[in-house]
C-alpha cells in the first residue's frame, strides 16, 4: 500500500474562482474568504486521510499559504508560473515519492475515506483520474511510478482519458464535487462541507440568505 504525495494547486486570489462571482452581493472580501475556506477544508481533508503521506500545495498566495500550513501541508512557490498543469508538475517533482496525485483545491465536502478509497483504487494502472460530477473535469489525478502529465482545464477527463489515464469510479460523492459555480457550492453544502466552508456560509448574510433563496 502506497504513502502518497498530495498536491493541490491555489491560485492568487485576485484570479481564484471567477465563476462564482454570479452569486448577488458578494463582496470581494467575502469571495476571498470563500476561495480560502474551500482550499481548508480540502487540504484538511488530504491531511486526515490515512493514505497520505504528505500535501504539498503550489501558491503564490501568501494568504493560502500561512493558512495551508496551519494545517499540516508545506508549501512551495509557483515558480514555473505558466499555468496550473506546469504548477502541478512543479510541485508534483517538491513533494518526491513513487505515488504521486494531484487534488483540485475546491472539495469542500471531501471526507477523508473517499479520498482513501480513491487512491486504493488507484492501483488499478500506473496513472489513474477521477472525474467532476458532471463527468468532464478531473479532481484527482495519480500516478505510480511514472510522470504525473496533468491534462487540467476544460474537458480534462477526455484529455487524461486519452492521455493513457484509467477512470475510476466509486462511492466518493464529495470527492466529485468541486465548486466552480454557485450551483456547485449549493451542491456541496447538500453533501456537507467541511468546517471551514461551515463556519463562513454561518458568518456571512450574504451567503447564507443565497442559499437558502435557492432552495
Amino acid at each position: 500500500m502506497h504513502s502518497w504525495s498530495v498536491v493541490v494547486p491555489a491560485k492568487r486570489l485576485a484570479v481564484a474562482k471567477t465563476r462564482l462571482q454570479p452569486l448577488p452581493g458578494l463582496r470581494r472580501d467575502d469571495h476571498r474568504a470563500l476561495v480560502l475556506a474551500l482550499l481548508a477544508d480540502t487540504v484538511a481533508a488530504a491531511t486526515a486521510c490515512p493514505r497520505v503521506g504528505s500535501v504539498v500545495v503550489v501558491t503564490d498566495e501568501p494568504a493560502a499559504a500561512e493558512l495551508v500550513r496551519g494545517l499540516g501541508a508545506r508549501t512551495v512557490a509557483d515558480e514555473p508560473d505558466s499555468g496550473l498543469n506546469p504548477a502541478l508538475e512543479h510541485g508534483a517533482l517538491a513533494a518526491g515519492g513513487t505515488a504521486v496525485a494531484a487534488l483540485s483545491s475546491d472539495l469542500p465536502a471531501l471526507r477523508p475515506a473517499e479520498l482513501a478509497a480513491a487512491l486504493d483504487a488507484a492501483g488499478a494502472a500506473p496513472r489513474c483520474f477521477v472525474a467532476d460530477a458532471p463527468g468532464t473535469g478531473t479532481t484527482l489525478l495519480t500516478a505510480v511510478g511514472t510522470p504525473l502529465r496533468p491534462r487540467f482545464g476544460r474537458g480534462s477527463a477526455r484529455a487524461h482519458s486519452d492521455d493513457g489515464a484509467h477512470p475510476l469510479t466509486g462511492d466518493w460523492p464529495g470527492l466529485l464535487r468541486d465548486v466552480d459555480t454557485p450551483a456547485d457550492l449549493r451542491a456541496a453544502v447538500e453533501l456537507g462541507v467541511g468546517p471551514r466552508t461551515t463556519e463562513l456560509l454561518h458568518a456571512s448574510p450574504t451567503l447564507a440568505v443565497h442559499l437558502r433563496a435557492a432552495r
